[in-house]
């Protein structure tokens, strides 16, 4: 059997007026709190203009880019010097078909490129030359290595410093990305014959040195190396 449950008298509770005043207060504050929540909870399920969520099953791939996703290019391309309009709009066209492209990032490879390749050909390091340019730009610094050693001269050329790396041009033709980057450098340069006398030059003067240098990149390749493909003089 069970046990009995004590009864309540309810008849002689006096509830007193502070009593009901403290409820309908309480009350009114928790239908505030749920209308509040009410609206943000409406607020956030609204849609995101700009944003197209993929139909299930659909891969994200296959989904249009978000406008968020195109700040973080939008901030790096405001990170460099400022470039004439046609080179912005080349970078921009650049960056919307190359995920990876990160501005700031070429101009710091460029940089080291530039340094590699000189001293690649001053020590005439076909293979590492044949790394880091195009088929043509190989053939002709393997032309001059080759006749610099048929005439049993040597170099001891000397990249001082990096004055200035800046874009001067960038454009995109499908699926050719190409970028000319502008080189101010001081390089002490010395050239000496077979018997080891110096006949060109001198390490004790660093001479101004501006070069126009093309590097390109096929998008659709996976791999992300840029290749110089064009050089000139400044």
């Amino acid at each position: 059997m069970e046990a009995a449950r004590p009864r309540v008298e309810m008849d002689n509770i006096q509830v007193s007026p502070e009593i009901i005043i403290m409820g309908m207060i309480a009350g009114f504050l928790a239908l505030r709190l749920y209308s509040v929540l009410g609206r943000r909870a409406k607020h956030e399920e609204e849609v995101i203009q700009g944003r197209i969520d993929p139909v299930p099953g659909t891969p994200r791939t296959h989904q249009e880019p978000r406008k968020a996703d195109a700040l973080p290019q939008q901030q790096k391309l405001r990170e460099l010097p400022v470039v004439p309009p046609a080179v912005e709009r080349g970078l921009h066209d650049i960056a919307a078909v190359d995920r990876r492209f990160d501005a700031p990032a070429f101009i710091d490879g460029a940089r080291h490129a530039y340094r590699m390749i000189l001293e690649a050909f001053w020590r005439g390091d076909k293979d590492e030359l044949a790394s880091l340019v195009d088929r043509d730009v190989y053939e002709n610094f393997a032309g001059e290595i080759d006749a610099r050693i048929a005439a049993g001269e040597t170099v001891e050329n000397r990249l001082v410093r990096i004055e200035e790396v800046s874009i001067s041009d960038a454009s995109y033709d499908a699926p050719m990305a190409r970028i000319t980057v502008r080189f101010v450098a001081d390089i002490a340069a010395l050239t000496r014959d077979k018997d080891g006398t110096a006949i060109a030059g001198s390490l004790d003067d660093a001479l101004v040195t501006r070069d126009l240098w093309t590097f390109s990149r096929n998008v659709t390749a996976t791999a992300p190396d840029w290749l110089l493909d064009e050089t000139d003089e400044a």
